[in-house]
């Protein structure tokens, strides 16, 4: 009988890929012990990202795989997560108790995307993570409601300096909706929004994040170039449908995160097809396999393709989205996988990127 040693314990564990970094466990980088003890082998990953939901079936998994090997009485697997911050801009300086900002954006409006940053946010809550999230669409902002937090319910204030988020299903919530009234619109200019969004974002005392999801409003303007010029995000989720003429839009997303070095972490399909309650029928309402080709248009990756669903609508509108509602549903299990994706292309972006070009705003 062969003696167990470490090479022989890395190549088991290289026989196995982790889904969400596309790498083997010693590839990744994630070993760190592997303690041999006779017949006894114990082994501690640290994985970079959110997933308490995964991390135990992982550990599972390859405990087994070693104990195959000859030699191995027993195999021990521990998973520990540790989430570092990662940034972009270099030159933007890092947001107090915020490790990681995600912002979740999409080239035209009605595609979906405040419904999948609030169920990224959750998502992420729910794999173990601290998590907040910020609602950046000033002109009609939805998260108060898609939270469940009550009309005309007010941040309290701290220090006489700081809102102090409102905290719904375990995530932090602020939004403009909170500082207005819920029948009034918000008739800002540019710079003024803009303003708005960089005091929501540093005036809030945020609680320890790990990430911080920021819901976009749609298109590619002022606030777009604010938040690349003021805020360190790690990275950008793109909100599409399959329809042409979204897609058309979400192109002008990606490529306006590329021009100023926001990595893009992948690309979310809402609406891919409808299947009828009544007899079961698939269709493709929207068209088929849009976000796909967008995604491999651009090298990223397809982080979701979700159906066109009553049930999503209408969790959202009860104040309970779909991973709080339903969180052992088929669409919430969606949810999950986007969320680990997410936080496992962050962890593997590295601590810092290339400098970002210079932007000019005028005021014309």
């Amino acid at each position: 009988m062969s003696a167990v040693n470490r090479q022989l314990v890395e190549t088991v564990l290289r026989q196995f890929t982790d889904p969400h970094l596309n790498l083997d466990p010693v590839s990744a980088g994630c070993v760190r012990e592997i303690d041999i003890q006779g017949g006894k082998v114990g082994v501690r990953l640290e994985l970079g990202y959110a997933c308490g939901l995964f991390k135990s079936g992982w550990a599972q998994m390859l405990q087994m795989a070693l104990e195959s090997l000859e030699g191995v009485d027993s195999a021990s697997v521990q998973v520990d997560v540790r989430i570092e911050s990662h940034k972009a801009q270099e030159q933007v300086p890092a947001l107090a108790n915020v490790k990681n900002i995600i912002a979740v954006a999409s080239g035209k409006g009605g595609v979906g995307k405040s419904t999948t940053a609030a169920n990224l946010a959750l998502a992420l809550a729910r794999e173990g993570a601290r998590v907040g999230i910020l609602d950046a669409d000033i002109y009609g902002p939805s998260q108060g409601i898609m939270f469940g937090i009550a009309e005309g319910t007010r941040p309290a204030i701290k220090d006489q300096k700081w809102f102090v988020p409102i905290t719904a299903h375990g995530v932090q919530v602020m939004s403009m909706a909170f500082l207005t009234d819920d029948n009034t619109p918000v008739v800002w200019r540019g710079p003024m929004v803009s303003g708005a969004l960089i005091q929501l974002i540093t005036q809030t005392a945020w609680d320890n994040l790990d990430y911080l999801v920021i819901d976009m409003p749609p298109g590619t303007g002022d606030i777009h170039l604010t938040l690349a010029q003021k805020v360190p995000v790690a990275g950008s989720v793109i909100v599409t449908t399959p329809q042409d003429l979204a897609l058309l839009d979400a192109r002008k997303g990606v490529e306006m995160f590329r021009k100023v070095n926001i990595p893009v972490l992948g690309v979310v399909e809402n609406m891919a097809v409808h299947i009828c309650s009544n007899c079961g029928h698939a269709e493709h309402l929207f068209g088929e396999g849009g976000g796909e080709k967008l995604a491999a248009q651009y090298g990223v990756d397809l982080l979701a393709s979700l159906p066109l669903s009553m049930a999503i609508r209408l969790q959202a509108d009860d104040g309970k989205p779909t991973t709080v509602a339903d969180p052992e549903s088929q669409i919430a299990m969606i949810y999950q996988e986007m969320a680990r994706c997410v936080g496992a292309r962050i962890s593997q972006s590295g601590l810092g990127a290339a400098a970002m070009p210079s932007i000019v705003i005028s005021d014309d």
